[in-house]
């Protein structure tokens, strides 16, 4: 009897043992079913997402392409938003004003609410040229007359003379040139230093040369040569600038006067340029002008503020006459430049008086003359003549400015990437 009971509860364990398995079991199965399927729906989720992001990305890239084209066709355009459809998704495209020459172009794609962005900035042609001195000046030499004064440094491959002053440091080149009669408030580094002459700093100069002139520091020679430097711009970026310009010609002259405001540029004229009488040219482009340029009485050449930090440039084969208040500017924006240039080896090739301001001038085979209260921001010359209180005030970014074509020139693309 006790037996046949022990016998039950045995069989009934077991039937509770194979049920407990088989329940285990089940869940076991159920929980690799429910983790395989929510698998196969995450894979499925990860492919959409795949797909969604793919067909956003390409979505932003048909929107940076498509105001690409727009600038191209419109270098000026407004600024602002709108957005493109492509196939079934959209893209938003923002075209931002331009800032230093360029515009950050963005558009997000998207695709049922997965968005992808792309930034493309899109960049005005333009080169880079470095005036690292106040006066510049090639083997006819620097003259200083009259109360002149250069606040900025000098390099020069001739004779230095006058009764000016240079506020910081002056180097001649070439053996046999000298300074005299000047002031010098840095260094000077040359072969003579001669009579009347005021070295505030310290002197330097090449054994075989002379010294009479009045040194504060101290004074110490050199065997070497000093070496010359070459002008900052090649006639080759001279010639690149020529042909930028003659994308449009006007055959004649061109006057500006009495209160008119004109635009041109870029644009090659084959006769003179005349700018005066409280008249304003507008530069949207390079200017190439094969006569004289007189700019006079008020009259005003500034750069298009579309130019934002880069500077432009301004080329007469001819002579460059500068008078009675002329004005000659940048776009407003800080780094841009009117750079102003005469291939003629005229003596002078470039004259400024009378209180004209502004710009930098550029005179590589010929002589530039400033007189009467004028004040400018660099000269680079093969003879530079100063007169009657004239002031050269040199701005340090000059030593990286760049200078372009204007936004009717060449643009290019400087960056593509995912933002």
């Amino acid at each position: 009897m006790i037996s046949n009971f022990k016998f039950q509860i045995s069989n009934s364990q077991k039937g509770f043992v194979v049920s407990a398995i088989t329940f285990f079991v089940l869940i076991i199965m159920l929980s690799i079913a429910l983790s395989m399927s929510s698998l196969v729906f995450y894979r499925q989720k990860i492919s959409t997402y795949f797909v969604k992001s793919t067909q956003s990305y390409y979505a932003a890239e048909a929107g940076i392409e498509d105001a690409l084209l727009k600038l191209n066709d419109n270098p000026n355009m407004a600024s602002g938003s709108y957005n493109l459809t492509v196939g079934s998704l959209t893209a938003t495209i923002t075209v931002p004003d331009m800032a230093g020459g360029s515009r950050a172009i963005l558009a997000k794609g998207d695709a049922t609410g997965i968005n992808r962005k792309i930034e493309a900035v899109y960049s005005i042609d333009a080169e880079g040229v470095g005036f690292n001195y106040g006066a510049q000046v090639g083997e006819g030499g620097l003259i200083m007359n009259n109360g002149s004064r250069v606040i900025g440094n000098v390099f020069s491959n001739g004779n230095v003379s006058g009764n000016g002053t240079i506020d910081e440091n002056l180097i001649i080149s070439g053996n046999g040139h000298n300074v005299q009669n000047t002031r010098v408030k840095g260094d000077a580094l040359t072969y003579s230093c001669l009579a009347n002459s005021v070295i505030e700093g310290d002197l330097t100069y090449v054994q075989g040369g002379a010294k009479t002139c009045t040194v504060q520091g101290s004074t110490s020679t050199q065997t070497a040569e000093i070496p010359a430097q070459s002008f900052p711009i090649s006639n080759n970026q001279i010639n690149d600038w020529k042909n930028e310009a003659s994308a449009n010609v006007i055959n004649g002259s061109v006057t500006i006067t009495n209160s008119q405001t004109k635009s041109y540029g870029p644009v090659k004229i084959t006769g003179s340029l005349t700018v005066s009488n409280n008249a304003t040219l507008n530069m949207t482009g390079t200017i190439w002008v094969q006569g004289d340029v007189s700019i006079s009485n008020i009259g005003r050449v500034k750069l298009d503020s579309s130019y934002g930090s880069l500077g432009g440039i301004l080329i007469s084969d001819n002579i460059i006459t500068l008078s009675n208040s002329a004005i000659v500017q940048g776009s407003g924006t800080s780094g841009s430049y009117l750079l102003i240039i005469s291939t003629d080896s005229a003596s002078p090739a470039i004259s400024i008086s009378n209180n004209a301001a502004g710009a930098v001038f550029y005179a590589p085979n010929g002589g530039i003359t400033i007189s009467n209260n004028t004040q400018l921001k660099g000269l680079t010359g093969y003879k530079i003549t100063m007169q009657n209180n004239s002031i050269i005030q040199y701005e340090t970014g000059l030593a990286n400015a760049f200078f372009s074509s204007g936004p009717g020139g060449g643009w290019q693309v400087t960056s593509w990437k995912e933002k």
